[in-house]
């Protein structure tokens, strides 16, 4: 088995899209709504780029309604998507639940084979971005699923994304108004992260990542009550799995509880590591997502004295 890369090494870019390009929609977990896939591919045409929609995005599971399809229809479809030489990227339809249900049975030394490619999702995806990082050594963009309210529906989340896949180098530091220094500091390290709930569930299997040595942690959920997300931040802190951390950057915690009660258990988790950590940057499940690159050095600036709380990748997210 090929040895994972350190957690502080950046990882393999795929190229930039390019008008014309294919590019793949899998749906590794949740059902996808037939109407909001088209309006997503409608965008995706938009953009000058050719849609492929795999054999099983609409597969609904015929016990477990809450998967779209079998575990090896779902991982069939994106491995078909990634090892096809002519799809430049592969675009998630939605979340969910199933991610992780069907990571293991890819195949990864094919995945490897085959290189990088442009690989787009978050939330229950987030077991996916995971394995390409620790699996196959690529980066992959946290970012808006096709088949969702969000990017049908909000145009600031929509572009980004668009300006992320055909110029990144035009979209190298995030950051909405809502930023703020939870923890003041400056930190680099490469981005990792996703939905912190799919981070501690991995937590002693095979592939997780076993420690944060030189990452910058980027995290947001949905759906978690603050003493549950205690318990999962604790969880990835008494496990060793932040051990090393440089700073983390915070997303939108929806439907989480009233956020200040959030933000009490962000700051007494990660305030004694003594590291930095920004607030409300604006991606994941909130109203509007930027897309953040994974895999890439970026440096984290949550300056004291009121200035903008930033996130800088150090180089463009795609080549």
């Amino acid at each position: 088995m090929t040895a994972p890369p350190s957690p502080a090494a950046p990882l393999a870019r795929p190229p930039r899209l390019r008008p014309g390009a294919r590019v793949a929609v899998v749906a590794p977990s949740g059902p996808v709504p037939a109407d909001r896939l088209e309006a997503g591919l409608g965008v995706l045409r938009d953009w000058g780029l050719e849609p492929v929609v795999m054999p099983h995005v609409l597969d609904v599971h015929p016990e477990l309604d809450h998967l779209a399809g079998t575990d090896a229809d779902r991982a069939a479809d994106l491995l078909a998507a990634w090892c096809d030489p002519s799809v430049d990227a592969v675009f998630c339809a939605r979340g969910g639940y199933g991610a992780h249900r069907m990571v293991d049975l890819l195949d990864w030394a094919a995945i490897r084979a085959a290189g990088p490619k442009v690989f787009v999702g978050y939330s229950d995806i987030t077991a996916l971005h995971e394995a390409f990082a620790l699996r196959a050594g690529y980066t992959t963009l946290h970012g808006p699923m096709i088949a969702t309210e969000r990017f049908v529906e909000d145009a600031p989340t929509r572009e980004h994304l668009r300006a992320t896949l055909f110029a990144p180098e035009q979209v190298r530091t995030l950051g909405l108004d809502t930023a703020a220094p939870l923890v003041p500091g400056r930190a680099r390290g490469v981005l990792y992260g996703g939905c912190v709930s799919l981070l501690a569930a991995a937590i002693g299997t095979p592939h997780a990542r076993p420690d944060a040595r030189g990452g910058l942690l980027a995290i947001e959920d949905t759906g978690e009550e603050p003493y549950r997300l205690d318990g999962i931040l604790t969880r990835l802190l008494r496990s060793g799995a932040l051990a090393g951390l440089s700073g983390v950057i915070c997303g939108s915690w929806q439907e989480c509880g009233p956020y200040e009660k959030v933000r009490a258990v962000l700051a007494d988790r990660f305030g004694p590591l003594g590291i930095p950590v920004i607030e409300e940057l604006g991606f994941g499940h909130g109203p509007t997502a930027l897309t953040v690159p994974l895999g890439v050095p970026a440096v984290l600036d949550a300056p004291a004295d009121g200035g903008r709380c930033t996130l800088t990748v150090e180089v463009p997210a795609l080549l």
